[in-house]
């Protein structure tokens, strides 16, 4: 029963974070600090202008449940969580409801206790226009996400296996619904190529969904009787990777996903370009173990931690810190230098690096 599936997918999710050693490829991107580049606390504003809307920070719970009563809790509690912090939330896939509109109510929850935040609806590739309407309906939803998982699914031991008719329907979505479309993979990553497309039909936001976090390729293969997918456990493109290969793109927004595992990675993912970092995994695992309360600290905690990294990388917005100096390096530098991605000009980017070569002389105006 799908039920199980969703039950399955949490036990499962929370249990690999707990034996996770904690590693990806954030870990290559580091800052330049420059001594003298702080500023004061009070001038920074978390802010940013998102898919159209303008949210109070570029944080967000991203999609991670819902279609059975143990999982229509744990949307219940995260959009309390939601609700006192202020972030925008979004649901897990709402295949269950297509399939049974008597689980609704486990969805719907994320609006009835958050009747006035931003909520984003998240379905399939292959849903329906009218699915897909139902869906922002019941959840009076602000937001679209579609999410791509082709690499879930194939493991997936009752999945699909028919992709070819993805990129029309997300067209026909697109054209169809009233509200913005976020297209986001669910661990393995958005190539330059694929986002560039998806900018082409309109879509909103790329959410980069990147190896790293959450492993749904590793979660459907724990449910394999056999077990027998390990070897695709490393799929994909890490966020990190994904976000440098997505430098230079316009007209669409870019948020990061997948191993977002503390403030200090929504800066690294802030500053390689994306304009919002989306958690799930830290969040239920926090959740799960803990409590709302539990997590709504944690969420208020990371907020003013990544003020407090903006305030010393003299950064007054989260815009501002795709001008902060970052080395890249490891794995991630060799991914990069494979797909012709300059990482030696992101070292040398900051106002205090050219301001003090200027006098130097070592640059030219």
């Amino acid at each position: 029963m799908i039920a199980d599936r969703k039950d399955d997918h949490v036990r499962h999710a929370v249990n690999h974070r707990r034996n996770h050693s904690g590693g990806n490829d954030f870990d290559s991107v580091a800052f330049v600090h420059h001594a003298l580049a702080g500023i004061d606390s009070t001038d920074v504003r978390l802010g940013v202008d998102f898919a159209g809307k303008h949210w109070n920070s570029p944080l967000y719970v991203n999609a991670m449940t819902g279609g059975s009563t143990n999982t229509g809790e744990i949307n219940r509690q995260l959009a309390i969580a939601a609700r006192e912090t202020g972030v925008p939330i979004a649901s897990g896939s709402m295949s269950a409801y297509f399939r049974d509109p008597a689980v609704a109510g486990t969805f719907r929850v994320l609006r009835a206790e958050n009747p006035d935040g931003f909520v984003l609806a998240n379905v399939n590739a292959n849903a329906t226009l009218d699915q897909v309407r139902s869906a922002i309906d019941l959840l009076e939803a602000d937001a679209l996400q579609i999410h791509v998982n082709s690499v879930q699914e194939v493991v997936m031991p009752e999945g699909d296996r028919a992709f070819a008719g993805w990129p029309r329907r997300i067209e026909e979505i697109v054209a169809g619904v009233p509200v913005p479309v976020i297209v986001k993979e669910v661990g393995f990553g958005l190539s330059r190529q694929t986002v560039t497309w998806l900018r082409e039909v309109g879509v909103a936001v790329a959410d980069v969904g990147g190896r790293g976090g959450t492993n749904f390729a590793r979660i459907e293969n724990d449910r394999r009787a056999g077990a027998d997918f390990a070897f695709i456990e490393q799929w994909g493109q890490s966020t990190a990777a994904c976000l440098l290969d997505c430098t230079g793109i316009t007209g669409i927004d870019i948020s990061a996903s997948g191993g977002i595992r503390s403030p200090l990675d929504m800066a690294r993912a802030l500053a390689l370009g994306a304009k919002a970092t989306g958690v799930a995994g830290a969040f239920l695992e926090t959740l799960v173990d803990h409590g709302t309360e539990a997590l709504v600290a944690k969420i208020t905690t990371w907020l003013d931690q990544l003020r407090n990294i903006m305030t010393v990388l003299g950064a007054t917005t989260p815009a501002e810190l795709t001008g902060r100096d970052v080395l890249v390096t490891g794995e991630l530098a060799g991914f990069c230098a494979l797909r012709g991605i300059d990482v030696a000009c992101l070292a040398h980017r900051s106002p205090w690096w050219r301001e003090s070569n200027l006098r130097e002389g070592v640059i030219h105006e």
